[in-house]
């Protein structure tokens, strides 16, 4: 699989400098929990499971949690399961089946090793598990049954935790709570794929919930909670970890309060003036915002519910021509000592050692989500795949 893989070779060399790599489900963790981009959640209990999987892996999807949890009823979980099992094991028998890496979402450590046996020959199609409100006191037995599930099946299996828990959110239990996720994930680090927050559930503590004219980062006590995430869970010395975006819940409205926050020169310029209304219309100009408002704050990849979220969440992820002419030249062997340059392109300073982590970072982003030709931006990208 590979990021825009759906689009004409043609269309993708006028596209990119430098396209997507391709992967598979068994590439190495690092450039996994990189190509994550946005992960479409679907509740198990959908009749048309297996042809969702393969309609939205053919739309670009990459990965896909399918869910037993919080999206469907507690009478409906056994059918759930049930259906899981029913679905994957049709796909697994279809030679030619091209899936995306598919997750599964838990509500307890014991249903991922009967998950596991009772699908059989069909875990291969599993990439792991997402594991919900996830503390180190209830996380540690999801992680210590999908490790054993693991050796069972010969399967290599991945966790995604949730970070959603109301200890998280409280700011007299937040650090302890913090503490306690880390040195949990920390154990099974070969094994974490990604963290995920769950911003739905920090809301819901306080009754809120976020419009379609407002980003999580304008919930101010959601905006602390990420930005402490980010500080003890994701640094890039070496210790961190993945940490993907929250949900968007909106996929058209039809009334707002504010002005659009999408600027109209991008779209004049790229002659996608239409394509700019639509994207209101649907609340895109929302979520446009908080995707950069994500990258800005730390996080890479992002949960999503409506499959239309899929190509804003992809084409924002793409490199730069510029991010990329910068990364590397602050990465040049001759530069290890450090020092400070002006950009190729003469507006910024890059320096070698404050920026190295950045630039790291940023060119692992560039091999999986490519790097957009120097006259090429989001627009272009959006256009390209709603054309396809």
């Amino acid at each position: 699989m590979r990021h825009f893989g759906q689009i004409a070779p043609d269309v993708r060399k006028r596209l990119f400098h430098q396209e997507p790599c391709s992967f598979t489900a068994d590439s190495p963790a690092r450039l996994l929990s990189a190509a994550l981009g946005a992960t479409l959640y679907s509740p198990a209990t959908r009749p048309s499971l297996a042809d969702d999987i393969l309609k939205q892996g053919a739309r670009g999807l990459v990965s896909m949690v399918l869910c037993l949890e919080d999206s469907i009823d507690d009478a409906d979980v056994p059918e759930g399961e049930a259906n899981l099992v029913r679905r994957l094991t049709d796909l697994a028998e279809r030679p030619d089946a091209d899936v995306p890496l598919l997750f599964v979402r838990v509500r307890t450590p014991e249903q991922i090793p009967d998950l596991v046996r009772r699908l059989g020959p069909a875990v291969r199609l599993l990439s792991g598990f997402v594991l919900p409100k996830f503390t180190e006191e209830r996380g540690m037995p999801f992680l210590e049954a999908l490790s054993a599930a693991e050796a069972a099946s010969g399967r290599r299996l991945f966790a995604m935790p949730v970070l959603e828990s109301p200890d998280l959110l409280y700011r007299e239990s937040r650090v302890q709570t913090l503490e306690g996720i880390f040195r949990a994930v920390d154990k099974y680090r070969d094994r974490v794929l990604a963290l995920r927050l769950g911003v739905t559930d920090f809301c819901s503590s306080y009754g809120l919930r976020r419009g379609p004219d407002m980003t999580a980062y304008d919930v101010q006590i959601v905006a602390s909670v990420i930005a402490d995430v980010v500080n003890m869970l994701a640094r890039a010395d070496g210790t961190g970890f993945t940490v993907t975006g929250p949900v968007w819940e909106y996929f058209r409205v039809q009334e707002r309060m504010f002005k659009p926050q999408l600027r109209q020169s991008p779209f004049l310029e790229g002659q996608a003036v239409g394509l700019r209304q639509k994207l209101i219309e649907h609340s895109m100009d929302g979520l446009l915002r908080e995707i950069s408002l994500d990258r800005a704050n730390g996080l890479l990849g992002k949960t999503c519910i409506h499959p239309s979220h899929v190509l804003p969440v992809h084409a924002l992820s793409v490199v730069s021509h510029e991010e990329f002419s910068d990364a590397q030249d602050i990465l040049r062997p001759e530069r290890g000592g450090g020092g400070v340059m002006r950009s190729a392109y003469t507006n910024k300073m890059n320096e070698v050692k404050p920026h190295r982590a950045w630039a790291e970072r940023t060119l692992l982003r560039a091999e999986v989500f490519g790097v957009a030709n120097e006259d090429i931006g989001f627009v272009e990208l959006l256009a390209a795949g709603l054309a396809d």
